[in-house]
């Protein structure tokens, strides 16, 4: 207790930390070994342990609390665009690289690595999320650059480097790189068919100063209106063509430093002014002239730059899962810690219902996660199976938009167990908070992901096949959740797979999956508390409303093993 000349502080949760985020974590380490990476055990227990101390854990509000400046010119009066950040950005910047984060299924691929891989993306998302967004777009880009043998070859090397690099230098002069993105215009967000950025090849004379490289050289005018993290070394931008049979919207690989080391055009107008995600810069940008080289086809610069998407919006999925465990671990501490009313907060029975509800919900977004994630192990393995890329091609839209649409709910659940305590920003709950709607937002909002859920169905019934395959591993355990996957399933071969009912196709879709792998993996108490409170009932009603007869206290328990 701590004593001023008026009172004595007491009843206070404290400080959460130091403590091993993946053994304090049973449900994540089941997945882990359930879906084939249980070789990245002792390394992920190691990565959890490093995490969940007190010291790293605040290099998130301090990464938050100074945000990054846009410096658009040096003393002199040079045109430079560089972003400034705090230490503590950089020190979590290093930890992700150093851990593989960007790099680890694309290095040596073996079986469940992209597991590996996403659990350890997950636990990062419980300590800071802006400095995820530069390592996602970094994975993600790696499908997508192969395309371009030439381009592969010479940043390949730079980017599945294990070494941090922030330094503003031509690629072959650093040690690791990094890479973003710039789809998005005034004009059109997401409707990228209306962007009017421009790439027409360069004329002969320019070319020949860049040498071998300026043959297969753009340039290109226009702008972008969200350009992710322009700190980094090069990005992935959407340009219109019109050049004959290279006409439509083509991919261009943007770098920062052109190859004789003079800096690319490409001007910062400023940085966003976001509601979360602030440890991270995200801008606007002017390209007056910048060089790109095309990735994939000409006219077919959104099938291209969808090799990168289908991967940020797992990283969409996993960050999710990271920061609602984070808001579980945060609320069921000070819960454990606290007496309201003279009786601990943590055993009075309808706060019990609350955390218990919040805890379901967590395992079951950390259950679909990593069973997403071997969706991408099996369907790049050697002997690749083709039903878990129609699996992948169903589950990630649908996930990304239930898990995050979940998110703000469960956030805000999360800050009320604290109250006050967790509604200020001494805390992180505020944060956290200001986190979820992020993962919504990018990559493609709820409509765009539902809508995309019906394509991938109407491709054909092979579709509708490969989900029953996988929701008929659960079969018979439970009359209820039988129930509710037939009715998914007839729905979907009839009428039922409209437009407008797509957000509650979606839905049912992704809480059939997570109550079948509960049923099949999950402890009983679990698993019943579960199918009882979504598959039973409305599943996307408020928290707290779990029915009589479930094992609350079991369920806390198993969430949180300090």
């Amino acid at each position: 207790m701590n004593r001023f000349e008026t009172h004595e502080v007491f009843n206070q949760a404290p400080p959460f930390g130091d403590l091993n985020l993946f053994r304090c974590d049973p449900a994540l380490v089941e997945a882990v070994a359930r879906e084939g990476a249980d070789w990245a055990a002792a390394w992920l227990d190691g990565l959890g342990a490093r995490l969940g101390r007190a010291e790293v854990l605040d290099l998130a509000r301090v990464a938050n609390e100074f945000a990054p400046r846009l410096v658009n010119f040096d003393r002199n009066g040079h045109r430079i665009d560089e972003i400034e950040f705090h230490p503590a950005w950089h020190g979590l910047m290093t930890m992700l690289i150093e851990n593989g984060a960007h790099s680890l299924p694309w290095e040596a691929p073996r079986t469940g690595s992209q597991v590996a891989r996403g659990a350890a993306y997950l636990l990062f998302g419980q300590v800071e999320n802006g400095s995820q967004c530069p390592v996602t777009m970094t994975y993600a880009s790696v499908p997508a650059l192969r395309q371009n043998p030439a381009v592969a070859a010479r940043w390949l090397p730079k980017i599945l480097s294990r070494e941090y690099d922030p330094r503003s230098l031509p690629v072959e002069q650093k040690r690791g790189a990094l890479i973003g993105m710039g789809m998005t215009e005034k004009q059109g967000g997401t409707d990228v068919r209306a962007n009017t950025t421009r790439a027409v090849r360069l004329d002969p004379g320019a070319a020949a100063r860049l040498g071998e490289e300026g043959a297969d050289a753009w340039r290109i005018v226009g702008h972008k209106w969200f350009f992710s993290a322009p700190q980094c070394d090069a990005h992935l931008v959407l340009a219109q063509t019109d050049e004959g049979s290279s006409a439509g919207l083509s991919c261009f690989f943007v770098p920062r430093f052109l190859p004789d080391g003079s800096r690319n055009a490409i001007r910062v107008q400023r940085l966003k002014n976001k509601l979360g995600n602030r440890s991270n810069a995200s801008s606007e940008v002017e390209f007056q002239d910048a060089l790109g080289w095309m990735i994939g086809r000409a006219g077919r610069g959104i099938p291209t730059i969808l090799e990168m998407g289908s991967h940020t919006r797992l990283d969409c999925v996993l960050g999710t899962a990271g920061i609602m465990r984070a808001a579980l671990c945060h609320a069921l501490h000070h819960a454990r810690a606290r007496s309201a009313f003279g009786r601990a907060l943590a055993g009075q029975p309808l706060m019990q219902n609350v955390l218990a509800d919040l805890a379901l919900e967590s395992e079951a977004a950390t259950a679909f996660a990593l069973r997403l994630a071997r969706c991408y192990d099996q369907m790049r393995d050697e002997g690749a199976d083709p039903q878990q890329a129609l699996l992948a091609r169903i589950l990630t839209p649908a996930g990304k938009y239930w898990l995050c649409k979940r998110g703000p709910a469960f956030g805000a659940e999360a800050m009320e167990v604290l109250g006050g305590n967790g509604y200020v920003e001494d805390g992180p709950l505020a944060r956290l908070y200001r986190e979820f709607p992020v993962n919504s937002i990018w990559e493609g909002s709820g409509n765009v992901m539902c809508l995309d859920v019906l394509r991938a169905f109407a491709k054909g019934p092979e579709t509708i096949d490969a989900l029953g395959a996988e929701l008929a591993l659960a079969g018979g355990i439970d009359a209820r959740y039988d129930a509710w996957c037939e009715r998914l399933l007839s729905g979907l071969a009839g009428a039922d797979a409209d437009e407008f009912g797509a957000r509650r196709l979606a839905e049912l879709l992704v809480v059939a999956v997570q109550a079948g792998l509960l049923l099949r993996h999950a402890p009983d108490y679990v698993a019943d508390a579960f199918v009882a409170s979504r598959i039973a009932r409305d599943a996307g009603g408020a928290f707290g409303r779990l029915p009589s007869g479930i094992d609350a206290a079991a369920i806390l328990a198993r969430a949180l093993v300090e």
